[in-house]
């Protein structure tokens, strides 16, 4: 056998599996040699962050992804590339804004408009009044108080000195305590109290208006100077009537302080942006290496192309979309002929909500049942998909045997979650094994949340998200003016994209699909016996 296996190209070695072993590890050498030598995943970045920049959902920027996307995936030699359409609503993006305190001394502010609000219609100039509104009953207090006013709807604070270093990656204890088992957790009053608290923009933005105010500044997050912008009225007919922007937060304290001097200060303000409205659809954007063996099963990659506006969108998640596209090069490169077909995707409208790829649940895999509340039925699919049950499979369900998701910045991988599939994790370790020496040891079965496994995982599927060093993701680049290609990580995306095609053609190849979870089912009271205020 030795010798047969010496005269076998190294694409038949890869097409199909050594027997004798549960990863193919000469496979394994062909993929580190593709994605060490011959990598292409920091040109892919570079072209998303500096010459694309932010996409937000349906705005040019994002239309340009889109279509350079697609164009990507063809040259590599994919088959089925297509842009699939999902209903999102308006597209927008900012021209140009700017901030200046006039008096009682003249000073250039940092500021972004808040997505999706209206443009100021050129430069407005009024005095400031710092009122705090954060839920609907706020309002009473500043009756009659904001009329001609530039408003400050947020709590100044007090500012904030970082405690730990901004950048860091994950320590032997960090990833030891990921091995302990999470359950993870259904909480619909949480869900519910979510429901009631999401439609607070509308409200403010009515109240606002009826008051006679100018515009609404908020304050930055974070400190450092760090602007973010992020909004949520997309929808067609929710557009507010007022500009909206946020200011960083040492400039907003500073108004704050001087509102409450002898020397109140007056703000200029600037705000011109542009709304799309040509396509209200958003496009996920998939493409297929077919398999050979496994009729119409496959395995799945994934990661959002669309981003916020206040930088280039690179951490998040120009870097997760260039290591899905690196993956897909590797395989196509090395020729294999997998015996389930291998799907890549790159969603959209995940920053509003994970929307592209429950658009992919929903029209491909399952759906739920309608809502018995009548307060909910009419909300939109995201906002209620956890409180509706059963979850109802269709047709394709059973076809998916596997998601590997990748939307945590530029950390190389250090493991995966498991997502409490006890069947699943031996096998992820094995898999695993070749990539000790570059870091990635690690299978936790804790639940990971926030991006585009989740809707996977509530009916059923078999879908993972990756453990990646954190590096400064959430420190200061998560949804930032900063989060540039100056803070991608090589080295660490060359491996990620490693590991995943490795993943992926090992969840190709396997005789027998991954271990599923059982179907969601509606959970039992955690305590039948506990007594409730409602």
């Amino acid at each position: 056998m030795s010798r047969l296996l010496a005269f076998v190209s190294a694409a038949a070695l890869l097409a199909t599996p050594v027997m004798a072993q549960s990863v193919d590890r000469v496979a394994v050498n062909n993929i580190i040699d593709q994605g060490l030598n011959h990598s292409q995943v920091m040109q892919n970045a570079a072209y998303l962050t500096d010459r694309i920049g932010g996409r937000m959902t349906n705005s040019p920027q994002m239309r340009q992804a889109e279509q350079w996307a697609q164009a990507q995936f063809r040259s590599y030699g994919l088959s089925n590339v297509r842009a699939e359409g999902f209903e999102f609503g308006r597209g927008w993006s900012i021209v140009r804004a700017s901030a200046r305190m006039t008096a009682p001394r003249p000073l250039d502010l940092r500021v972004i408009p808040v997505a999706w609000t209206p443009s100021t219609n050129g430069t407005i100039s009024a005095g400031v009044v710092v009122a705090p509104l954060s839920k609907v009953e706020d309002f009473d207090k500043w009756r009659g108080k904001l009329s001609g006013k530039i408003v400050m709807v947020s709590l100044p604070g007090t500012g904030s000195e970082p405690t730990e270093p901004a950048f860091r990656r994950l320590t032997a204890a960090e990833l030891a305590d990921r091995n302990t088992y999470v359950q993870p957790q259904y909480s619909p009053d949480a869900i519910r109290k979510s429901l009631e608290t999401a439609d607070f923009a509308a409200k403010l933005d009515a109240f606002l208006v009826e008051q006679g105010a100018l515009a609404w500044v908020r304050i930055s997050q974070r400190d450092g100077g760090l602007l973010h912008g992020t909004g949520y009225t997309y929808q067609v007919g929710a557009t507010p009537k007022l500009a909206g922007l946020e200011l960083a937060a040492e400039d907003y304290r500073r108004l704050a302080r001087l509102a409450l001097t002898d020397t109140p200060p007056t703000l200029e303000l600037n705000s011109e942006v542009q709304f799309h409205d040509e396509d209200v659809n958003a496009y996920n954007i998939l493409a297929d290496i077919p398999g050979t063996a496994r009729g119409t099963e496959y395995v799945m990659a994934g990661a959002h192309l669309d981003s916020w506006v206040a930088s280039d969108g690179a951490v998040d998640n120009a870097a997760g979309s260039a290591v899905v596209m690196e993956a897909a090069r590797i395989l196509k490169a090395l020729g294999v002929q997998p015996k389930r077909t291998i799907r890549f995707a790159l969603w959209n409208g995940e920053e509003q909500g994970i929307l592209g790829s429950l658009a992919y649940v929903d029209q491909h895999l399952a759906t739920r049942a309608p809502s018995n509340d009548p307060a909910l039925a009419n909300l939109p699919n995201n906002r209620t998909w956890r409180t509706r049950w059963p979850v109802q499979p269709r047709a394709g369900h059973k076809d998916l045997v596997a998601y590997f998701n990748l939307d945590n910045g530029s950390g190389k991988i250090r493991g995966i979650n498991a997502e409490g599939n006890v069947a699943a994790a031996p096998i992820f370790q094995e898999w695993l094994a070749p990539f000790a020496s570059m870091g990635a040891t690690t299978v936790s079965l804790r639940p990971a949340g926030g991006t585009d496994h989740v809707y996977m995982q509530t009916v059923g599927i078999p879908g993972y998200q990756f453990i990646q060093d954190p590096l400064d993701y959430s420190s200061r680049l998560h949804h930032t003016s900063i989060d540039s290609y100056d803070h991608l990580k090589a080295e660490d995306l060359r491996q990620a994209a490693i590991i995943l095609a490795s993943f992926l053609l090992n969840a190709a190849n396997r005789d027998a699909p991954l271990p599923r979870m059982p179907l969601p089912t509606e959970p039992t009271p955690t305590d039948p016996f506990e007594y409730r205020a409602d």
